[in-house]
């Protein structure tokens, strides 16, 4: 006969497991019908804007039998439905089709370009985390002081200021005037193809080569647009700290740490930073999403080869193809980095695990 407070105990050792069992497999069908609903609107922007894809491939002056042909070889014949299956398959695939505008794959252009934007993205991210972040603790703990104001008036500038004035503000002072930085681009002519693309990041990739003159040459390049993205993320991510810092300083346990002669360093990195910290998980990886798919301007301005100039210009010449691409690299980016700062969530806050 089975002692029943073993089956209890066992029952017991076996509830984590199947827990994490759950929250794994939640978090994968969470992840397939987000990716599913994301190439079918993808799938349908594409279909409905005015453009012909056929025309943009053969061209308006193709005849009646080639163009004919395209549309066949497109699948533009099938019920939607069908074109949506073949599509996803595709993309499942790797498959975005040809870019009209390059006449390479998409999937090479988004090699190519997107490492561009996410070297943008995370540039300005970290410097948001580096300043941002003890900037808003220390003007919270200051609350009514100078460094107070100066954080609230920073944090303000940043939401307001169009980033395209102040890029060519910036490009005018320190490139044109004081010759301080490189200027557009993200290279000297020079330098191009002197180092591998392994990564595709420059810095990562002629540090890892020893090409140190390629690697200030692009430090000098990547300065100016990478500032004036950090300016947002900076004043967001301060202006949020300085939020939620306030409101963990007023609460009860706070005063009690006080009390009890805690040191002031401790009561507010310790204790109110870390409950601090799980909110900020969730801010920084937001920051860190817009940056990625909101620096079609930054990037217009310096004229940085990223993957938001690449949509841009993509849309422009009606090359669905390479703005269908583009546009679910993105969204999937974006979906990748929601789950990221999840599962960060659960590691730093113990009650969400």
């Amino acid at each position: 006969m089975t002692d029943s407070s073993t089956v209890q105990n066992a029952s017991v050792d076996f509830k984590p497991y199947v827990n994490v069992a759950r929250t794994i497999g939640g978090g994968v069908v969470m992840l397939i019908l987000t990716f599913i609903g994301l190439t079918a609107i993808t799938f349908i922007i594409g279909r409905i804007m005015p453009n012909d894809p056929v025309v943009a491939i053969v061209g308006d002056r193709a005849s009646k039998e080639v163009y004919e042909a395209m549309y066949f070889q497109l699948g533009l014949d099938k019920p939607i439905w069908q074109q949506y299956l073949i599509f996803l398959n595709n993309v499942l695939h790797g498959d975005f089709g040809n870019s009209v505008m390059t006449t390479r794959p998409v999937i090479e252009d988004i090699k190519r370009f997107f490492p561009a934007t996410l070297e943008l993205a995370t540039i300005a991210t970290l410097v948001g985390i580096i300043i941002g972040i003890p900037a808003g603790v220390l003007a919270a703990v200051r609350q009514g002081k100078l460094i107070d104001h100066f954080v609230r008036i920073v944090g303000l500038l940043g939401h307001s200021i169009p980033i395209f004035w102040l890029g060519m503000v910036a490009l005018l002072v320190f490139y044109a005037k004081l010759d301080w930085v490189a200027g557009p681009g993200r290279i000297d002519f020079f330098y191009d193809g002197i180092v591998e693309p392994f990564t595709g990041v420059i810095l990562i990739d002629a540090a890892l080569e020893r090409q140190w003159d390629v690697f200030h040459n692009a430090l000098s390049h990547v300065i100016l647009p990478a500032s004036m993205l950090a300016i947002y993320s900076l004043a967001y991510i301060a202006r949020m700290t300085r939020s939620f810092m306030l409101d963990q300083l007023n609460q009860e346990y706070v005063l009690t740490a006080r009390v009890k002669g805690l040191n002031e360093g401790a009561v507010i990195w310790h204790h109110a930073f870390r409950n601090v910290l799980v909110q900020l998980i969730t801010i920084i990886g937001l920051t860190y999403a817009s940056l990625l798919e909101g620096s079609v301007l930054t990037e217009t301005v310096f004229a940085w080869p990223g993957i938001g100039q690449y949509i841009t210009n993509s849309l422009f010449n009606a090359d669905m193809n390479a703005v269908i691409g583009g546009t679910l690299v993105v969204g999937l980016s974006f979906v990748f980095i929601n789950m990221l700062s999840d599962i960060l969530y659960r590691i730093v806050d113990p009650r969400a695990k």
